[in-house]
């Protein structure tokens, strides 16, 4: 490529982060993304009032339609020369890709990636961390949204909590940091964990992000009154623990930040629903059908195939981004009367 275009939007906002979702498939069955059990039927009914049902059978996208790890590099080549400068791999689970510490190779050497991160459910974490530690992985991201194993599997659909913890273990003793651990807080099946949960992040010294539940689960069933606020949750975290805030150079980091105890663990709070932070969005993602998304509630894609896969120059796909790009969204409608929710679940998009 020959001069340098960066991805900026309608409303200035540059673009710096990309998501790359590397598979739709995952081996969890979280209640607030593929709800797909009894026990997240049974409390959206009792609960609620609601009865979403059970999807039998999730359908995933075919092989042929997942893009391969030369179309990944591609698009991440060119959107660094773009200005991207951070790359989160998400899924689904990123570890049910087979050889992903290969793709994570290839990434590693693009010049000018400052920060490679994944987002992990930890359950397969074990077996591949030392070679996505080798393979040039720079940060890793835990989901876990309780510290009570009965509470885990109705949460996840799995008994896994004690490879999680492991999981959080093995990424300290490899030098992975920051780790943080990313819990969906949901009113009334796990908000009397907060306190706990920022306990553990306290003894384990590493970071824990609280994220208020959003209307991306593939039942449909979300509703305002399931959303444990991030103002109830800090309200909390400070009856108990010391709260010192964090300030952040990065205007566009989505989380509110603070330092627990003087000590090196700290809390952060997401709340997109709440506090939405659109006006700082610098995120654009790539599922792994290879849709560009603006929005994580986008109700638009923008197929990159057919350029990956046809005779467009890196050039074409560089403009073709920034055309994408300045389309973005003002923000999320969530909350309004006009409000859609999309027709992807998270695990398709990508978190």
């Amino acid at each position: 490529m020959r001069a340098k275009t960066f991805l900026v939007d309608s409303y200035q906002r540059t673009i710096r982060d990309l998501r790359i979702s590397v598979t739709d498939r995952c081996n969890f069955r979280c209640l607030y993304c593929l709800p797909e059990t009894e026990a997240a039927a049974n409390f959206y009914r009792s609960r609620w009032n609601q009865n979403p049902g059970i999807p039998i059978h999730h359908q995933w996208k075919p092989k042929h339609e997942i893009l391969s790890f030369e179309e990944i590099e591609r698009t991440a080549q060119i959107a660094v020369a773009c200005g991207i400068e951070k790359i989160r791999l998400t899924g689904g689970e990123p570890l049910l890709r087979q050889n992903i510490a290969t793709l994570i190779q290839k990434l590693a050497r693009i010049p000018g990636i400052r920060d490679l991160a994944m987002t992990t459910n930890g359950f397969l974490f074990p077996k591949y961390a030392i070679e996505l530690r080798e393979a040039g992985l720079h940060r890793v991201s835990f989901s876990l949204d309780s510290f009570d194993k009965d509470n885990f599997k109705r949460l996840t659909g799995v008994q896994g909590l004690a490879k999680v913890t492991r999981s959080v273990q093995l990424a300290k003793e490899l030098g992975f940091d920051p780790i943080k651990v990313n819990a969906v807080i949901i009113r009334d099946i796990n908000d009397h964990e907060i306190e706990g949960l920022c306990q553990y992040a306290l003894d384990e010294q590493i970071s824990v992000r609280f994220i208020e539940f959003m209307p991306l689960d593939s039942s449909k069933a979300w509703q305002n009154e399931h959303v444990f606020s991030g103002n109830k949750i800090l309200a909390r975290l400070q009856k108990k623990f010391d709260l010192t805030p964090t300030q952040s150079a990065n205007a566009s980091e989505t989380a509110k930040r603070w330092q627990i105890n003087g000590a090196k663990g700290e809390v952060g709070i997401i709340a997109p629903v709440t506090e939405p932070f659109c006006g700082h969005c610098n995120r654009l993602r790539l599922t792994s059908d290879g849709q560009i998304r603006t929005c994580l509630f986008s109700l638009h894609e923008h197929d990159l195939k057919p350029l990956l896969r046809g005779k467009a120059s890196d050039e074409d796909i560089a403009a073709h981004l920034q055309s994408i790009v300045y389309k973005k969204e003002a923000g999320h409608k969530i909350g309004r009367e006009d409000f859609v929710q999309p027709t992807r679940t998270m695990s398709c998009i990508g978190g």
